[in-house]
């Protein structure tokens, strides 16, 4: 069994060691300019075409990220990601000196986003980043009904694809020896099947990711990779645009806030998972469920 060996210590001191140090004379603040700064970082954001993946990826361009890769199935970039590239474009300061760029592929081939990986970190000259948000939902099925063929549908997406996602990204970060963080869109629904929801295979996709995520924690801490995931609960994003008002609702009442998150509020959480503000954090899920897990 390989000796352990201790990871990467963060460049900079912070908060109270950096003030007793400080000496005489006018001081900075750090909070935002070093403990939650991504200036000069590198990120690969899949499903950020929208949604979840657009808002993250948006999030780390204001915090200073150098390029973020927005990776989607789609052939062409939507029109909300147009816009939000050229909202980044006219920002001013340092974010404004951020890039987005687009990527069409296929998260469950992984080979495919093996190369991306190292298109990125050949390009780049770091990697930095990663928030595998690339998922699908899938028809209702009685679990005593659902067939083969459309379960391997969402795990390939929705557990396969995480896994070459986070797979591409941490062979760059280890590449070039300065750490990263990698974070996984699971779900609520790796913990508790929802009522009159007949979805199994996409229950039993957000378990396992959660899991890979541990799994992936625990090999890669050695390295300075941390990997960690986001399990959210009802979000209104277009997996669940089609749903009745009345489903809606009652879904809704379901948590004490009585109502379904918006892709924003995610971001504040993915952006400190991100940083070095969360330096000490890595095989954990962090739930962000308008209390839904805490009836």
């Amino acid at each position: 069994m390989p000796a352990h060996t201790s990871t990467p210590a963060l460049e900079t001191t912070t908060g109270v060691v950096r003030a007793l140090q400080a000496g005489s004379g006018p001081v900075q603040p750090t909070l935002f300019t070093t403990d939650f700064s991504l200036r000069d970082r590198v990120a690969l954001v899949t499903g950020a075409n929208g949604g979840l993946g657009l808002e993250s990826a948006l999030a780390f361009i204001e915090a200073g990220a150098r390029a973020v890769y927005c990776l989607d199935i789609a052939p062409t970039p939507s029109e909300e990601w147009l816009k939000v590239k050229d909202y980044v474009s006219r920002m001013e300061g340092k974010a404004g000196e951020g890039r987005l760029e687009n990527i069409s592929a296929d998260v469950s081939d992984q080979e495919g986003m093996w190369k991306i990986g190292r298109m990125i970190g050949d390009k780049e000259g770091r990697f930095d980043v990663c928030v595998a948000g690339a998922g699908i939902g899938g028809p209702e099925h009685d679990c005593l009904e659902v067939k083969g063929e459309d379960m391997q549908k969402i795990i390939d997406v929705n557990l396969n694809g995480v896994v070459y996602t986070a797979q591409a990204a941490g062979q760059q970060m280890a590449r070039f020896g300065n750490g990263g963080s990698i974070i996984v869109i699971a779900s609520l629904t790796g913990y508790i099947a929802i009522p009159n929801m007949r979805i199994l295979p996409y229950h039993l996709s957000k378990s396992a990711v959660i899991q890979m995520c541990r799994n992936f924690a625990c090999e890669l801490a050695p390295k300075g990779i941390r990997v960690n995931s986001i399990s959210p609960a009802f979000i209104k994003t277009k997996i669940l645009e089609k749903m009745p008002p009345e489903a809606e609702t009652a879904l809704a009442n379901m948590n004490p806030m009585k109502r379904f998150g918006k892709p924003h509020e995610l971001r504040g959480a993915v952006a400190w998972l991100a940083s070095d503000a969360s330096s000490y954090c890595t095989g954990s899920d962090i739930f962000v469920t308008g209390g839904h897990h805490a009836w």
